[in-house]
């Protein structure tokens, strides 16, 4: 009995927590899209409903069945989304059904979860497909009722008029075969039923109850299991490998060669990993590069980086007094807590993928790559994601899957370790910056010269500058630049991608200006941002729930950082003390403006993910190199906080009427910020390094 089964007889044993979710398993899904991934679901759901739209369908029974093309990986777009449209709709909540879409570019667009874009872009289109689909039931209701359309009204799941009513569902048949109408109404903010109140999020109760299917949940008939044993040296290759003692370890099937390393296949994955410890395999490579050399060669790349501001002149505004800093961000893994997997059945002209994966369209031309295939015969099928943090817009793990199986010719389920992805790459770069500024004794910050050097992502140097090129203060003489050393490290977007590094650098060494100009950091931010309103209220905001400055215990000292990223403002005051030489964070208080709100408890629960995502990246995380290598494995050296660590956390969320903002990354860019300006305070000492060392 697996762990999902035994929760699922105890939840149902309870009575009711298991009534109306998901009874799915894991084992043999459907390869039918529309039946996968549901987080409610209902026994007629995709099988006697009439679809509307892409988005909608309708059964019977008047379950409303909402497809979203976003993945879920726990920041809650299921439920955002699907608030979105069941209010535009208006359908009853207890109603309502969401899905993750098939893959399909034509229908939906490019899909990719990332960059906390879902709600910013999506919201507007998924409006103005539910006030389509309720239009299109009003006009069916009209013809059915002989009235005209004006006459008919919407309301949680029925159409009304003359005296005469009828579901949604009665309907549905109907108004299926309308044209589209153009030029919809939408609803008044005023009229909302669910946007911008806190309802429980859809996807919880199936991951209590064991129902919901991640990715490493999904079993097909016949599948083989692999494990890969990837090249460890960056840059290198395969030079050769002995298989024979891996042959005779029970439940092995084969071992084949890959074009990332050496894939041991069996009948279970732990036949598969213990098949792969006994391989004996060498590799090839250049074993000089450590972290020293990393450090060495950006810092020797900083003067060749191209400008993307230069405002006034710095050079002659930068005098002998100017404060010269270098910090140092690290490489980081993005460690999602259910390691890499996927899932491929190849045969008849046709691919079926289970995965879960934050981009279907990239795993799409992925695979047609690998394959041959074209795009309609693929089919990828989006399972939960037990974390992303951008690992998972990667496809380097399901082209492993792909690979593994064409050469056994047999569906294939390929798992990593967890040693896999520690030690795999793709990791969120490692940055120098010189930073050179210089701030008056009445407070007016005069000069600003921040110079980065981080291998760039994709060829281009947004990432890099996020953070750092939009600094918001005022600063009449202000240059960044941008420099792309060359590494062979693998590296990718991690959770708040360059404002993660950027935003401590920045509000770190402003901190470092205000002290050599004898200025207190919060009252120098409040002056200089005095044309930054968003930035301004959340501070404020911040500052007055945390006290900031007073109160405190002996021993004891506030932090504050303020930072935008992906539409939205973000500030945190960090209480934090040093025991056992050591930092202890005790509270952060936390005031986000991301505009318009949906859900109140998705904003306060990804506030607080991004904190302990940002602190344990600033107390304890690096990807150090040695001889061409990652050096840590596993949490035991790539540690994360736990639970004893973890401070207080009160968020203060202050929608100001803009327009949608981020909410999924921003929370993690100020915490690291927050926590060095508080040891600032505490030791006079700046942290210009990180993971945070004190000795």
């Amino acid at each position: 009995m697996n762990r999902r089964t035994l929760l699922q007889i105890g939840a149902t044993a309870a009575g009711g927590l298991f009534v109306g979710l998901t009874s799915c398993t894991g084992s043999s899904p459907s390869p039918t899209p529309a039946s996968e991934a549901s987080v409610r679901r209902v026994p007629t759901l995709a099988r006697e409903g009439t679809p509307l739209t892409a988005w909608i369908q309708i059964e019977p029974d008047d379950t409303v069945a909402l497809t979203v093309a976003e993945s879920e990986m726990g920041q809650g777009v299921l439920t955002a989304l699907a608030m979105v449209l069941a209010d535009e709709l208006d359908v009853d909540w207890a109603k309502v059904a969401v899905f993750h879409a098939p893959a399909n570019e034509g229908t939906y667009g490019r899909q990719s979860t990332g960059g906390s874009t879902s709600v910013r872009k999506g919201y507007a289109a998924m409006r103005e497909v539910a006030a389509t689909a309720r239009t299109m039931l009003r006009t069916a209701a009209a013809a059915k009722f002989g009235l005209s359309v004006d006459e008919c009204t919407a309301k949680l799941g029925v159409v009304e008029g003359g005296g005469k009513r009828a579901t949604y569902g009665e309907l549905a048949a109907d108004a299926s075969t309308l044209p589209s109408p153009d030029g919809v109404e939408l609803k008044a903010p005023s009229d909302f039923r669910y946007i911008g109140k806190p309802l429980p999020r859809l996807d919880i109760p199936a991951k209590v109850d064991g129902g919901a299917v991640f990715g490493i949940d999904v079993s097909v008939p016949g599948m083989m299991h692999a494990s890969i044993e990837h090249c460890p040296i960056f840059g290198g290759q395969l030079a050769s490998f002995d298989d024979t003692a891996t042959r005779v370890v029970p439940g092995v099937l084969d071992v084949v060669e890959v074009p990332t390393g050496v894939a041991v296949v069996a009948t279970n994955t732990w036949a598969a990993f213990q098949g792969r410890r006994a391989l004996k395999v060498e590799w090839s490579g250049d074993t000089t590069l450590d972290t020293a050399a990393v450090r060495a060669l950006c810092k020797e790349a900083l003067a060749t980086g191209k400008v993307a501001r230069d405002d006034g002149n710095v050079d002659a505004a930068l005098g002998d007094e100017a404060l010269d800093a270098f910090y140092e961000a690290p490489y980081l893994a993005h460690t999602p807590m259910e390691p890499m997997s996927c899932t491929v059945a190849l045969g008849a002209g046709q691919a079926d993928i289970w995965v879960g994966t934050q981009s279907p369209t990239a795993t799409v031309k992925r695979v047609a790559e690998i394959t041959g295939l074209d795009d309609g015969a693929i089919r990828v099928h989006t399972a939960m994601l037990g974390g992303g943090f951008g690992r998972r817009s990667q496809t380097d793990f399901v082209a492993d899957a792909v690979h593994v199986a064409k050469a056994v010719g047999k569906p294939v389920k390929a798992t990593w370790m967890r040693e896999d992805d520690v030690r795999g790459g793709w990791y969120r770069p490692y940055a120098a910056n010189r930073l050179r500024g210089t701030m008056a004794a009445s407070g007016e910050l005069t000069a600003w010269w921040h110079q980065i050097a981080s291998p760039h992502i994709r060829g281009y140097d947004g990432p890099t500058l996020e953070g750092a090129e939009n600094l918001p203060y005022a600063v009449a003489n202000c240059r960044v630049s941008a420099a792309d050393p060359d590494l062979p490290v693998p590296v990718w977007w991690w959770r708040s991608v360059g404002s993660s590094q950027n935003a401590w650098v920045t509000e770190c060494f402003f901190d470092e200006l205000c002290r050599q100009a004898g200025q207190d950091p919060l009252a120098a931010r409040r002056r200089l941002l005095k044309d930054q309103p968003r930035h301004l209220a959340v501070l404020n905001a911040a500052a007055e729930k945390a006290g900031y400055g007073a109160g405190l215990e002996e021993g004891h000292a506030h932090g504050v950082a303020v930072h935008a990223s992906f539409g939205s403002v973000v500030a945190q005051v960090a209480e934090v003390s040093i025991v056992n030489g050591k930092p202890r964070v005790h509270r952060v208080v936390c005031a986000v403006d991301c505009g318009q709100v949906v859900n109140p408890n998705t904003i306060v629960a990804q506030m607080e993910s991004g904190i302990v995502y940002g602190l344990s990246a600033t107390l304890y995380g690096a990807i150090d190199l040695a001889e061409g290598r990652a050096v840590p494995s596993n949490f035991h050296d790539y540690r994360a906080l736990t639970i004893d660590e973890m401070p207080t956390i009160e968020t203060i969320v202050m929608p100001d009427g803009s327009p949608h903002g981020g909410i999924g990354e921003p929370g993690t860019p100020p915490v690291a910020p927050a926590v060095c300006n508080a040891l600032l305070a505490l030791t006079g000492k700046p942290i210009r390094r990180l993971p945070i060392q004190l000795a």
